[in-house]
């Protein structure tokens, strides 16, 4: 397959979100490095980036000395890719000759023989093929053949010159096994693009990738977190909020109950969030539900993510409710999505909400919970700096966002697990409380930018017919704390419902 003439100015990795990590991909005719332990997922990526290439017309080689050609096309076969006639496989192993007992000597060390071997045969398949991407995989061959770092350092920059000069993207992978504090090649390569696994306590693996260095050229710098799955690998540019900017027209969102929109000042605003927090058991995920099922009335699609309910049970329990959420999901009204935290990264999850914002322009999204969020963040700080971005993005999109957080405890002192709620422009607290020898429970704002908000406590309770909330509770001192103390005649509870 002949080169194409005409080539763009950068290589495409093969993997959009590395691309837009990288501001567009490789510069074309030069030589990068990619270095990752065993298993962060090297060979998948140099697969992609080869059979971008040839999708483009582009010849390509990978030149491996650890792998067999038949363990890499097994390893393409897994994803559902065909190593066609675009991409020659060439395996690189030691020459017959060294490994005769008979013809092995004693004057000379059999490494430089072998390393000379292997460069020279390198450079005849690169004569013979012309290629215009390659992959030679791994550089700790090389480097055990080399055996100093002054040997090592001449070859890769024979290496270097000698790609420059044949006109070839090359990609140098190198699996940290036999020196990790040796950055002989960070110096030479024009980039270099690092591979990263952790392994959580619970749950599957974490993978995250960081551009370490690209000369004469802007990338978005960070840790960005990726997947390995059938298809190949998935990266997750790391969110920034500034670089999403639209406008909309400012308004006031009804949630179709009245007393809960007095509570609020008139409602919420497009593209502001509320935190609805408290106890177990106090309705958080029905108030945050009630919003969204008031924007599909008003003709809009809301969004759903479940970290915390299986959908089954989340249906019937609203289904009782009087919120049919089965049936407005299967008309394309409700996109409901349940989440795994011990399956997903953080960043994952931050690409799956952008997707639902660009590709079927969602308005209203609710994230339920929180604490199923932070189990995908160990660390609290990463936890806060991620929703700083993701809750910044949403505002900026006239996304109208609802999160739940669960509190420690039913009544009195309770925390929270983590503390957001100076993130959020609204903050609706809910609270059990105990009179006239029953548990009842309330809700009041404590927090509105946008506005002002009625200051009161009021009573509510969910019925088949969903919820409904009483006047001011103002002859009781004490119910945010759950321990009430009726000050007045007559009282401002809810009476019990004729049956």
């Amino acid at each position: 397959m002949a080169a194409p003439t005409d080539l763009p100015r950068k290589a495409r990795t093969g993997v959009a979100g590395l691309d837009d990590i990288l501001a567009g991909g490789l510069s074309r005719d030069r030589v990068f490095l990619l270095e990752g332990s065993p298993g962060t997922g090297k060979t998948t990526l140099a697969l992609q980036f080869l059979l971008e290439g040839t999708a483009a017309g582009e010849t390509g080689l990978y030149v491996t000395l650890s792998e067999t050609e038949e363990e890499l096309r097994e390893a393409a076969a897994s994803h559902g890719w065909t190593l066609g006639e675009g991409i020659t496989v060439f395996e690189l192993v030691p020459p017959e000759s060294l490994l005769d007992a008979e013809h092995q000597q004693s004057l000379l060390y059999s490494s430089d023989l072998e390393l000379g071997e292997t460069t020279r045969h390198l450079f005849e398949a690169i004569e013979r093929i012309k290629p215009v991407r390659i992959v030679l995989d791994s550089l700790s061959e090389i480097r055990l053949l080399a055996q100093d770092s002054l040997r090592y350092r001449r070859q890769i920059l024979t290496l270097k010159h000698y790609f420059a000069r044949h006109g070839a993207t090359v990609l140098l992978l190198d699996d940290l096994t036999t020196d990790t504090m040796d950055k002989t090649v960070h110096s030479i390569a024009h980039g270099v693009i690092r591979l990263e696994m952790i392994t959580p306590a619970y749950g599957a693996e974490r993978r995250r990738l960081r551009v370490v260095k690209y000369r004469g050229q802007a990338y978005r710098g960070g840790y960005h977190d990726f997947s390995i799955g059938t298809g190949g690998i998935r990266v997750f540019p790391r969110l920034i909020a500034a670089e999403h900017r639209t406008g909309f027209a400012g308004e006031r969102l009804a949630s179709g109950i009245a007393e809960l929109d007095t509570l609020l000042g008139g409602g919420m605003e497009r593209g502001s969030s509320s935190l609805i927090i408290g106890p177990a058991g106090t309705g958080k995920s029905l108030f945050a539900i009630q919003f969204a099922v008031a924007a599909i009335a008003r003709g809009e699609r809301a969004a759903l993510f479940v970290f915390d309910e299986e959908l089954g049970l989340l249906f019937a329990r609203t289904r009782a409710l009087g919120l049919d959420l089965e049936a407005l999901r299967d008309r394309g009204s409700l996109l409901i999505e349940q989440v795994d935290a011990a399956e997903l990264a953080p960043g994952e999850f931050t690409h799956r909400v952008r997707g639902f914002i660009d590709h079927h322009h969602i308005r209203t999204v609710v994230i339920d919970s929180l604490n199923g969020y932070q189990a995908a963040m160990p660390e609290e700080k990463l936890l806060v700096l991620h929703l700083h971005e993701l809750l910044l993005y949403l505002n900026r999109q006239g996304v109208t966002t609802f999160l739940t957080i669960a509190q420690h405890g039913l009544i009195g002192d309770m925390q929270s697990p983590v503390d957001v709620t100076y993130l959020a422009d609204t903050v609706v607290l809910l609270r059990y409380f105990e009179a006239l020898g029953r548990v009842r429970r309330a809700i009041s704002v404590i927090k509105k930018r946008a506005g002002p908000h009625e200051d009161t406590i009021r009573e509510y309770r969910v019925t088949d017919r969903g919820i409904s909330l009483g006047p001011p509770l103002d002859e009781f001192q004490g119910v945010l704390r759950g321990v009430p103390v009726y000050s007045g005649q007559g009282g401002p509870l809810l009476r019990d419902e004729p049956a």
